[in-house]
């Protein structure tokens, strides 16, 4: 067909070449160790560098907090298993150190026989869109708060009132903009910082839970498992032995 022969004439290599045109958005391509094979010049200036070569098999945990860099190496090592990652909303690090709001999404690299070569995806930096921004300001206020206090008991009705809102409001308001209920952010944020004190710790995983708003360790393993899809013990096993190889 004619399409296809344009496609096939043009090569991969200027189609990739397209995501140096959209300014909020970081492109990678990782082989299965998860080194970097390629990246778009955002996503390289993001890193802080000048030039492709200067990252190639480099990876996250060349360029990110020990915590986030082992979310990301595990998140390809799950996205090779089946896992999906889609749209996903979160607060990561900017190139100059800052919090922000990012959408990731990620795949598996297949080669012509269907044989599992890597992974590719982008991260869309969304504050740099006005769009993005009102999603964001539409429920700043409470992401704000449960971020700050999410050790402690939250209720749906104290976030609604510092939304201005009410509960039925704030729960359609966190279902259309990050796809969850309150409820749900708040065990997700609760999570994120356990597995960041886990990596980070050598704190009992009992103490971890409670430090992060959890009364039962037994939930909280079971939780755990259902977001990352290992107990937290399992984690700490794989960090260790990623320390040691590297």
């Amino acid at each position: 067909m004619h399409e296809q022969t344009i496609l096939n004439k043009a090569g991969v290599n200027q189609l990739i070449a397209a995501f140096d045109l959209i300014p909020d958005i970081l492109f990678w391509v990782k082989d299965t160790d998860s080194k970097i094979v390629y990246a778009n010049q955002h996503f390289i200036e993001h890193q802080g560098y000048k030039t492709l070569e200067q990252i190639l098999l480099k990876t996250d945990f060349d360029f990110s907090p020990q915590h986030l860099a082992f979310q990301y190496v595990n998140d390809d090592k799950r996205v090779m298993d089946g896992f999906m990652v889609t749209d996903r909303f979160e607060l990561n690090q900017t190139s100059s150190g800052d919090l922000a709001w990012f959408s990731t999404s990620k795949k598996v690299l297949l080669d012509t026989q269907n044989k599992i070569i890597g992974t590719y995806g982008v991260t869309r930096h969304l504050t740099k869109t006005s769009q993005a921004l009102s999603h964001v300001r539409a429920i700043e206020a409470p992401v704000e708060y449960i971020r700050a206090h999410y050790h402690r008991h939250i209720s749906i009705e104290e976030l609604a009132q510092l939304a201005h809102l009410s509960v039925s409001a704030l729960e359609r308001r966190f279902k259309k903009h990050l796809a969850k209920t309150p409820n749900q952010f708040i065990n997700e944020i609760r999570l994120e910082n356990a597995r960041k004190l886990l990596v980070e710790t050598r704190l009992p995983v009992s103490q971890v839970a409670y430090q992060c708003g959890f009364s039962e360790p037994s939930y909280f393993s079971k939780q755990f498992r259902r977001l990352f899809g290992e107990i937290p013990s399992q984690l700490r096993k794989e960090l260790r032995k990623e320390l040691t190889s590297s």
